[in-house]
């Protein structure tokens, strides 16, 4: 998946004005990620690290820098130190999942990491984005839009959610959809095996037709008088047609040796087939092909000269399943690659994560990184649109051409009529909300189906009326030259996108996105810090109260003692065995500090580690007894 931002003010960020201010450090880190300038963000966090290596905020920007540069065994080091430092921070598990799920092998540690981000800050949407993105990388789309829909429940305005939720309508597949990340094997292994296997395929499925086609040469052609030389005894003619034949099949056993020995991760070979049609499509024919040669060298016919008749329909069957399985095969591929999913329930998804009204492109100024995230949403966004387009034009194309043939096939010059669904549909596309494209082949592959089908419409009723007079003829001309338009329309396009390098007209030119917004994003949101008074009062006072969620509801226990305050402002505290069974069921704590000038009141995360129980603030409010009336909120 891409960075969040692309593109954005190259404008260097002057470190902070207090150099000793570790806190100062890492906005000057976040600020810095936001601008693009991964390499000087990861100096700002070291900065911000050796001036307080507790604080796990500077561990986590480290690792994010880290991630940004490709360095990702080095950002999930950082990521688990500040994991180590707050184990209950939930930015600090939402940058471990996401550094986590860049390394092969590593997913489940991922989705661990994220379930527990949710559940330690069920009310942030980003935790929530990541469990849909680790569900859409294992093709769990079901799983992922349920992920989604609770980001988008928290927060509407969030750019990612709603263009991987459409993502989710089209069944998208990552284009490694073979390997699951869920496997402990490397993906590199699978690649290999599944390479292995499409050649092994592809190898068995040309040398049986280049067979068969020498079978029917050698044999039927002669025998049908097709060929010079039909006064040669055909019977020894077909003995040597088998002979040639079965060394066909040693030579097919060959290939099968050698590309079994390639495969090597037999074990996930099943899940692969599951998991990628194109694969098991593949597998299927190199298994097919052979059967269906054995039956037709079985039934080899022994034809006498000009009898077309006694070829047998089983041979003919065989032979025309082994030289046209290539055909069916892609037919097969387009038809499903071109219905799967709900494109225009997606397209409507990805309108809504386009801003409104349009954010105008400004190159530098304060607001310059917010318009760039904006723009990296708007990027994902706009290019899934197009290729959501491209699938209704291709649906619309094989919808006009499919109800075209009833006519013809029927003999019902009125059943022509039903093809005023296609522009009925595409209509239908139009209310979306999605913008129009400037690409003047997709509006011309749009407008091919619906023209089409207007004239067979039009032809099919004066068919009907009056016969099939020259008029009717032209009409029909019209709508099979429209249908030829548009077929050459996505030619073209798809040509110029294979000539540039570009994205194509297709399925796999999908992309997720990452973008947060204009917001930071939640991995890289600052710690709760704790002031010197909160501090001490938390260690010397015995006015202490944890507040959480028992089994019958709301419960104040009180803490028997808080053994320390780390430097990082985690609390660590003894209570008893209620409290412990309250923090399994619901982390979430809120911590009462009484003190005779105020009272705090801190809002965080319980995990428990040996005898004690380590509390991460998340949010800290600091009030003055009844009668003063005032409060401060830090």
């Amino acid at each position: 998946m891409g960075s969040d931002i692309d593109g954005c003010d190259a404008s260097p960020v002057p470190p902070p004005l207090d150099r000793a201010d570790p806190r100062a450090w890492c906005a000057v880190a976040v600020a810095r990620l936001s601008h693009d300038q991964p390499e000087a963000a990861l100096e700002a966090a070291r900065q911000a690290i050796g001036c307080d290596p507790q604080d796990e905020w500077g561990h986590r920007l480290a690792g994010a820098a880290l991630e940004r540069l490709g360095r990702d065994t080095e950002a999930v080091a950082a990521a688990r130190e500040a994991v180590r430092l707050a184990p209950g921070s939930w930015a600090a598990r939402l940058r471990l999942a996401s550094a986590l799920r860049r390394i092969p092998g590593r997913w489940r540690e991922a989705w661990a990491e994220a379930r527990r981000a949710v559940r330690f800050a069920p009310d942030e949407p980003d935790p929530h984005v990541l469990c849909g993105d680790l569900a859409l990388l294992r093709g769990d789309h079901d799983g992922a839009a349920r992920a989604y829909g609770a980001a988008l429940r928290r927060r509407r305005d969030h750019p990612a959610a709603w263009v991987n939720l459409g993502l989710t309508l089209l069944r998208w597949q990552r284009p490694r959809d073979h390997h699951d990340p869920a496997w402990e094997a490397d993906p590199r292994d699978t690649g290999r095996a599944r390479r292995a296997l499409e050649t092994w395929s592809r190898q068995v499925r040309v040398i049986l037709a280049v067979a068969t086609a020498g079978i029917c040469a050698a044999v039927v052609l002669p025998g049908l008088g097709l060929l010079p030389g039909t006064h040669r005894q055909l019977p020894g003619m077909h003995e040597e047609a088998r002979i040639g034949g079965a060394l066909a099949l040693a030579a097919v056993l060959v290939v099968c040796v050698r590309q079994a020995a390639r495969v090597g991760a037999w074990a996930y070979v099943p899940g692969m087939l599951r998991r990628d049609l194109r694969l098991g499509m593949s597998v299927a024919l190199g298994l097919l092909t052979p059967a269906a040669y054995v039956a037709g060298l079985a039934t080899l016919p022994e034809p006498r000269p000009g009898s077309l008749q006694e070829v047998g329909e089983v041979w003919a069957g065989a032979t025309g399943l082994v030289l046209l399985n290539p055909a069916a095969a892609l037919a097969f591929r387009l038809l499903a690659e071109t219905w799967r999913g709900r494109p225009v329930a997606a397209l409507r998804r990805f309108a809504a994560a386009l801003p409104v009204p349009p954010v105008p492109p400004v190159p530098s100024g304060p607001g310059a990184a917010d318009r760039d995230r904006i723009a990296a949403a708007d990027r994902a966004a706009t290019r899934d649109i197009a290729v959501a387009f491209w699938i209704v034009a291709a649906r619309a194309w094989q919808a006009a051409a499919a109800l075209m043939l009833v006519p013809f096939l029927t003999g019902a010059p009125l059943a022509a009529v039903a093809c005023l669904a296609v522009p009925a549909g595409l209509l239908r596309v139009r209310t979306t909300g999605a913008p129009r494209s400037r690409d003047r082949w997709l509006a011309a592959a749009l407008a091919a189906p619906a023209v089409a089908a207007l004239c067979a419409a039009g032809a099919g009723a004066a068919w009907a009326l009056a016969g099939p007079d020259p008029a009717v003829v032209a009409l029909w001309r019209c709508a099979w030259g429209a249908l030829a338009l548009g077929a050459a329309a996505f030619a073209v396009r798809a040509t110029r996108a294979w000539w540039r390098g570009g994205p194509g007209p297709w399925r796999a030119s999908l992309v997720p996105s990452e973008s947060r917004g204009t917001r930071i994003p939640g991995d890289l949101t600052p710690s709760a810090g704790l002031s010197e008074e909160v501090r001490h009062a938390a260690a010397y006072s015995r006015n202490v109260v944890l507040a959480c969620t028992g089994a019958d509801g709301p419960r104040a226990l009180a803490v028997s003692a808080v053994t320390s305050v780390t430097p990082a402002g985690e609390f660590r505290l003894i209570a008893g065995d209620e409290a412990w069974d309250a923090v399994r069921r619901d982390p979430r704590v809120v911590l009462f500090v009484g003190d005779p000038r105020f009272w705090a009141e801190v809002r965080g995360v319980a995990v428990p580690d040996d005898d004690v129980l380590r509390v991460t603030p998340r949010q800290v409010l600091m009030r003055e007894y009844p009668g003063r009336h005032q409060a401060r909120t830090r």
